[in-house]
């Protein structure tokens, strides 16, 4: 198994990369793929319901040490499903031109983490550090109990048209 290393140390590992092809399309290459984790804002985190239709949501996430992390209340709907089916999908994306990954993996769930430097750590991709050390009250208010959920991929499609 060959290692492909980003830029900023991450590794995506050739075993998890798969090509999406329909309809045309292509599959992304690796700088791609490494460009969608670090850059895009907003994720879809899709998990599994009790009647067994797909959840998504917006979420926002941070890619690191070859796994993506977001942050939720721990009474949401993401938080409940992913307790009690690991099994998840990530979706990121943009329209102009449509290119994607599809990451498959499974949750893994963690209620005991500092809740600061975590929403300091997550809210740097979308602000400068000094604005999410007074921000990160408001992505994620202490008065709620939160739950720090890691995917590490098992699968990735990725897709590319236009």
């Amino acid at each position: 198994m060959q290692n492909l290393k980003s830029c900023e140390g991450n590794i995506l590992d050739e075993d998890v990369l798969l090509a999406h092809k329909v309809w045309g399309g292509r599959h992304l290459t690796i700088e791609e793929i490494e460009f969608l984790l670090k850059e895009v804002r907003t994720a879809r985190f899709c998990s599994h319901n009790n009647d067994e239709t797909i959840h998504a949501a917006p979420v926002w996430f941070k890619y690191e040490n070859g796994q993506i992390v977001i942050l939720t209340p721990e009474h949401s709907r993401k938080a409940k499903n992913a307790k009690r089916n690991k099994n998840v999908s990530i979706l990121i994306d943009v329209e102009k031109p449509p290119k994607g990954v599809l990451i498959y993996g499974k949750a893994e769930l963690d209620n005991e983490f500092d809740l600061k430097s975590t929403a300091i750590w997550l809210c740097e991709k979308y602000m400068s550090k000094e604005k999410a050390k007074d921000q990160w009250r408001i992505a994620c208010p202490p008065a709620t109990d939160w739950l720090k959920i890691t995917v590490k991929p098992e699968r990735m499609a990725s897709f590319g048209y236009g």
